[in-house]
């Protein structure tokens, strides 16, 4: 069985106050969804030791929403993958569209950080997906394809069977709009054909969250489909009741 995964990015949001109470909220109202539903909350940098001192005793991991590209050094501003592990990290974020779109990420630096998270114990979350432009055109899968080759191609067995793939419709996020259902198993299911074109089997095996305007009224819809494995959520994971509520989509 694939793990479920409830995943809360929250970006550029919440004061490190606002972040502990928000994660206490997760914490307490937890043991009202299923044990077999994995969540994640993915705070900014400046509070991930406060929320993980909230986190502390339950099981609600910890992620981080990038790390850098190198392990130390002269890299102003950069935030080793080290040092997210040191403050209690298990997962984090790499590739996000917004990373690829505002900061010109590159398959060339993905690469780096993907080397630099399974260095430090970290589980990744790889980003993939297309935009509205790439979407109208019927590119989508020739770009999901070509995100999966250029970076996860290059893992080894070993480090494939322990990543977590997210896919982002990118016309989905933020603006309202929703894949169908039947549009997000169409390329989860896609996206897992090419990862067994290379991993065989273990592609079986691999978590593929769906991650564009998941929210408590189709998340039960969504995951209900064979190869979405639960959600990297964004705005909906701000209110504890809201994250929780994507959690439960897992039970109806």
């Amino acid at each position: 069985m694939r793990k479920k995964i409830v995943a809360g990015n929250w970006k550029m949001n919440t004061l490190p106050a606002e972040g502990v109470e928000l994660a206490k909220g997760v914490v307490a109202g937890r043991g009202e969804v299923c044990s077999c539903v994995n969540f994640i909350v993915c705070p900014p940098f400046t509070h991930l030791s406060q929320v993980a001192e909230a986190l502390k005793g339950s099981d609600v991991a910890l992620g981080a929403q990038n790390c850098a590209a190198e392990a130390k050094g002269a890299y102003t501003g950069e935030v080793a993958a080290s040092m997210i592990a040191a403050l209690g990290c298990k997962y984090v974020i790499l590739g996000h569209s917004e990373r690829r779109q505002y900061y010109g990420e590159t398959s060339a630096t993905l690469n780096k950080k993907m080397e630099q998270a399974y260095a430090n114990h970290l589980t990744p979350i790889y980003c993939v997906g297309e935009n509205l432009e790439e979407r109208e055109a019927g590119k989508h899968f020739d770009v999901v394809k070509a995100q999966i080759e250029e970076v996860v191609y290059n893992l080894t067995e070993e480090q494939f069977k322990e990543l977590v793939i997210a896919y982002e419709p990118v016309w989905a996020i933020g603006t309202g709009k929703t894949a169908t259902a039947d549009q997000a198993q169409e390329i989860h299911a896609y996206i897992r054909k090419v990862l067994a074109a290379k991993f065989g089997a273990a592609a079986a095996e691999c978590p593929i969250l769906y991650g564009g305007s998941c929210k408590p009224s189709n998340a039960a819809e969504i995951f209900a489909k064979e190869d979405v494995d639960g959600g990297l959520i964004g705005g909906a994971a701000l209110k504890a009741e809201d994250f929780l509520a994507i959690g439960k989509g897992f039970q109806k």
